[in-house]
This record gives structure tokens, sequence and C-alpha cells, in this order.
């Protein structure tokens, strides 16, 4: 039987602690151990994670004495990690019935596969539980999602859903401390240059959304994840550069997706009169990929509302072009 290790870091979450335990638990049939890294929280964590170790014995609790901080608290579940396959779920999020079976079925199968992942749907937890029948039947396939990541330039693998290959995860290390809010997105690249992914085309784990959400105050400035984005991307390709067939294009193509993803963010923006975020998204995406410098898709903001709101926004990205083509004829003559 397949042995399985799931880490779930957890801070300020002890009201969250038991029921993700018992998701693991109550429908896996995988050998599964669990290890519950309570990072200096406030609040009642630490006693919760204490009692559910002492209640299971496939629970292990550790308890840092001070705040370690997301990063080092996932590599810490990395390094203690030592079955066949791995999961790092947050204590706030749940998996669902027979998720991790799933998973280490098509892993056990096909030797290939380092990553399976699967549909994750999100639950305002002020909501009853949703009630999710029993997977009967299931399909899966294999997925570039190195392609497709850079084609899309965003990060479609739900965390909770991402089961690995320990032996794999081992050899490409852990989460990189330099980007604290995509090092998801950075992994889930570095195994795709590593081996298959498995796109497993059901429900797999459920996405807690409530008001103390980690993630809710940084996505309050999208600017911010864009920018994380880029990173994530250059910090992958700095690794991989001589790894990877093609990989010019592949950036290129990655920097030109994420450039259309701002743009249009910052059309967005502009349609609902945030004027001032809007143009510096635009001018964002215009640095990302120099064409919108010059040929900017400005049809968009034909949508935008009212005369005055297009006006604006033409005349301020028109200037802001014309900056750009001023320094680069000064560049010219030096």
């Amino acid at each position: 039987m397949a042995k399985m290790d799931v880490v779930i870091p957890c801070y300020n979450y002890g009201r969250f602690l038991e029921q993700c335990v018992d998701s693991v638990l109550n429908h896996a049939a995988c050998d599964v151990r669990i290890l519950i890294i309570d990072d200096a929280s406030s609040d009642n964590s630490a006693s919760v994670a204490r009692e559910l170790a002492a209640k299971y014995r496939a629970v292990e609790a550790r308890i840092h004495s001070t705040n370690a901080g997301h990063i080092k608290t996932y590599n810490e579940g990395i390094d203690w990690a030592e079955s066949d396959y791995f999961l790092l779920l947050s204590a706030d999020d749940m998996l669902v019935a027979g998720a991790l079976d799933r998973a280490v079925a098509v892993m056990d199968d096909n030797p290939d596969v380092v990553l399976t992942f699967g549909e994750c749907i999100p639950w305002h937890d002020t909501d009853p539980l949703p009630d999710l029948a029993p997977v009967q039947q299931y399909t899966w396939e294999r997925c570039e999602l190195l392609r497709k990541m850079c084609e899309t330039a965003s990060n479609f693998v739900p965390t909770p859903t991402a089961v690995v290959r320990t032996s794999v995860q081992k050899a490409i290390g852990g989460y990189r401390a330099s980007l604290p809010h995509t090092g998801d997105m950075e992994m889930w690249l570095r195994f795709a240059a590593n081996g298959s992914v498995a796109g497993i085309d059901t429900i797999q784990a459920i996405y807690r959304k409530h008001g103390s959400a980690m993630s809710n105050a940084y996505f309050a400035d999208m600017l911010s994840d864009y920018r994380q984005r880029q990173q994530a991307f250059d910090s992958f390709f700095n690794e991989y550069a001589n790894r990877l067939e093609d990989v010019a294009r592949l950036q290129l193509t990655a920097r030109q997706a994420l450039a259309q993803v701002v743009f249009d963010g910052g059309i967005g923006l502009l349609r609902r009169g945030r004027l001032y975020e809007g143009i510096r998204h635009m001018r964002e995406s215009m640095e990302l990929d120099h064409r919108l410098r010059y040929r900017p898709p400005l049809w968009r903001l034909m949508r935008l509302p009212g005369t005055e709101g297009r006006e604006r926004a033409l005349r301020i990205i028109k200037e802001a072009a014309g900056r750009v083509s001023n320094r680069a004829a000064q560049l010219g003559r030096t």
C-alpha cells in the first residue's frame, strides 16, 4: 500500500484544524501520516494540535516557540516527509472523500507522473458545507502544465489538491523565500520540468474563504500579485534555462501573456471608473511587453463609462507611450 505524508501548517487557525485533519483521515484508504506544524499561533492552535496528536496515532504535532513564517514552515514539512507521496494542506482547507486515493492510483500506475492536481471549490464558511456525492468514476489526463502556465501567465493548480512524488520534491528543493506569494506557482513549474503532470477531472478539495484568510490583504493590490508572478517565472527560468528546450520562446510567451493579463486588468479597472489604478496597470503592462507601448489595444477603451473617462484614459496612455518613445530616441542617439 502506498504511503502518503500530509503536512498541515497552521497559524491562528485552531478553529479549523480538527475539521481539516478529519477530512484527511476519514476518507483515505492509503497509509497516511499527518504532521501539524503550528507556527507560534496566538490562538488555541497549539493545544488543538496536541489534542489531535494524542487522539490519532497517524498525527504528529510540532509547535514553534517563535514565528518562522509560512515559507520556512512549508520547507520544514518537506524535510520531514519520507513517504511515497506528499501534500501540503493549509489548516483552513479540506480534502473531499477519496481525493488522496485517486491521486495515489494515478501515480502508482504511472511512474512518470510527478504531480497530480484536481478541481477545488471555494466555500464561504458562513454557508452550509457543500454536500458532495461520493465520486464513483473520474477521468484524468496528462497536462502540458509548463506550456499552459506560460501561455496564460497564471497558476491553475490549486495547492490543496497538489499531490506530489516525495522523491522529486526532495530533488527539486523547497519553496523560495524570495517568492512569499507565488512560491506555489514556481514550484509547479519546477515539477513540470521534471516529469509528467496529471490533471484529475473531479473535485479534490474545498478552499475555505473567510475573513481572516492570509491572502485577503495581499490580493487587495493585484499589481503586487502580477509582479510576483513575473518573479516566479524569472526564478524558474534562471534555474532551468539550460535544461529546457526552446527556453527563450517560453520565457517570451510568459512575459507577453502576463503583460496582456495586466493590461486587461487595467481595462477592467477603467471600466469601473478607477482611472488611477487602471492607468497604473497599463503602464506596468507596457514595461512587460514593449509592443504595448506603441500599439496598445485601445479599442477596448471604447467600452469605458462616459466620454470623459474614455478621453482621459486615451490621453494618459498616449502620453505614457510618447515619453517612452522619446527616451528610446534619446538612447539611440547616445
